[in-house]
């Protein structure tokens, strides 16, 4: 049943449809970071998840680099959840289900030293270590996250200053495997904006 007129969730729903993202009667966990941009994949999945069938489960992972602003962020991810994303009845008379809240955490800097990598590549290899385990303690189908327009042509500007031939020009896949990105063709204004009316 499709009620929703919002603009930007008939975008994400045509996005989503057009590369095969969202499984009927099946289960999307959303990677939250906390920024602007994982919170509106948050509450738009939470939408289409009740107009095109399917549960939706939240994961943060807490990286430990800014000390006590990594643990602000992870209580901010926590609160929101509990207050936006519990079950509530809307006016047609369905009801939305809670969204359960997978937390987890790892020493990145720690491991960064250990292994002798980079920061920020250790960073990115333990989120989703932990994304892809907590998908199968959930029961997901697929691993939502929220990379956006902008992410993707920053990529592209990465690949072309590195040299990469044409294989560099396509810029972030909209699905890889498990993993999806909803708000590819969406753009930072467009995810303030939408933050703003909700």
């Amino acid at each position: 049943m499709r009620t929703t007129i919002d603009p930007l969730v008939r975008q994400v729903r045509a996005f989503c449809g057009k590369h095969d993202m969202l499984p009927q009667g099946g289960t999307v966990l959303c990677a939250v970071s906390g920024g602007r941009d994982s919170m509106a994949l948050l509450h738009l999945l939470g939408v289409l998840g009740a107009e095109e069938g399917f549960q939706v489960a939240a994961a943060h992972f807490n990286h430990r680099l800014r000390g006590a602003e990594s643990d602000r962020d992870a209580r901010f991810v926590e609160q929101f959840v509990q207050l936006c994303c519990g079950k509530h009845r809307r006016t047609d008379g369905r009801t939305l289900p809670a969204v359960p809240l997978y937390l987890g955490e790892g020493d990145v800097a720690g491991q960064a030293r250990l292994r002798g990598t980079g920061v920020e590549e250790t960073a990115r290899d333990m989120r989703y270590a932990f994304l892809e385990q907590t998908a199968r303690e959930a029961g997901a189908d697929r691993i939502a996250t929220a990379h956006t327009a902008s992410d993707n042509v920053e990529t592209i500007l990465f690949h072309l200053a590195r040299g990469s031939g044409l294989r560099g020009l396509g810029g972030i896949l909209p699905k890889r495997e498990e993993i999806i990105r909803p708000l590819l063709t969406t753009t930072r204004p467009q995810v303030e904006d939408y933050l703003y009316r909700h």
